[in-house]
């Protein structure tokens, strides 16, 4: 914290508040920062306000790109989280309401079975021959509404794994018919979302956004629909900056945390209300 104010040349009597992320995750590490940030606020008298995660993630395109403003439509592909947010007008900064569209994850766990460490989103150079492409069949429910569920691919690239003679020869084929599959399910329902609220922006966010080939296929499927507002590589990944912002946007709202505020692993994102689907659009979603 020191060096963050040395190096934006401010002294710590310029800080009016104190944000941190409040959850969801791993509750060891929310409550190092819960605990760090309260006692923070406290013995300088500054306010408080807790932060949800991917909010933050939300908030992150804004730190570059000051024209962004609601209405549009948001795509959060997080390690544990895949979320396709409706933002309408007025939600940032004079509200705060998010319609559901859906939520998932796979990237890290299939990077972990192709042995590519952590995290799990950067791009493959590999080619996508037939074999693999079989292997993978088709990209899963990628005519089906709003959800996400990547349950199946996963399983497809576990059997992929284990069927290999040559793991090292076939990682970056696997790597690579696995994004192409990821991707076009993602890009195909921010599309879809688009089309149907008629938003003229989308917002890419998340640690995934770091993933150029996500960025440039969502330009390319959105060219003439809606412009994509995406943050550079260093403020999707998790990041102190646009937990700030966030904050910011809150205490705009006149919102302040007390002293009760805990660490929460499985937080709800704040104002988030369900996606007024057809049921018909969904497949069993409690099974996933």
């Amino acid at each position: 914290m020191d060096r963050a104010l040395a190096e934006a040349g401010l002294a710590w009597s310029a800080v009016d508040a104190v944000a941190v992320t409040q959850g969801p995750g791993l509750v060891g590490a929310l409550l190092v920062g819960v605990v760090y940030a309260k006692a923070l606020a406290y013995a300088g008298d500054r306010e408080l306000i807790g932060v949800h995660h991917m909010e933050g993630h939300l908030f992150a395109p804004a730190l570059e790109d000051p024209d962004l403003a609601p209405p549009f439509v948001a795509l959060l592909v997080s390690g544990g989280h895949t979320l396709l947010l409706d933002v309408p007008p007025g939600a940032l900064p004079f509200a705060r309401r998010y319609t559901r569209r859906c939520r998932r994850e796979a990237f890290d766990k299939v990077a972990t079975l192709l042995g590519l460490g952590y995290p799990g989103g950067p791009q493959s150079n590999g080619s996508r021959p037939r074999a693999i492409r079989a292997i993978l069949v088709s990209p899963p429910m990628r005519d089906e509404g709003y959800e996400f569920s990547f349950s199946g691919l996963k399983t497809a690239v576990l059997r992929a794994v284990r069927a290999s003679d040559n793991l090292e020869r076939d990682r970056p084929h696997l790597t690579r018919a696995f994004q192409d599959a990821v991707l076009d399910v993602l890009v195909t329902k921010l599309e879809r979302a688009v089309r149907a609220t008629g938003y003229r922006t989308a917002v890419l966010g998340g640690g995934v956004a770091c993933n150029r080939t996500l960025a440039q296929l969502a330009a390319q499927r959105l060219s003439g629909l809606a412009r994509v507002a995406v943050a550079s590589p260093r403020l999707n990944a998790d990041n102190a900056a646009m937990i700030a912002r966030a904050g910011w946007h809150r205490l705009g709202l006149g919102e302040r945390s007390d002293w009760t505020l805990d660490a929460q692993a499985d937080l709800p994102l704040p104002g988030l209300e369900p996606a007024e689907l057809p049921q018909s659009t969904i497949r069993n979603p409690q099974s996933r």
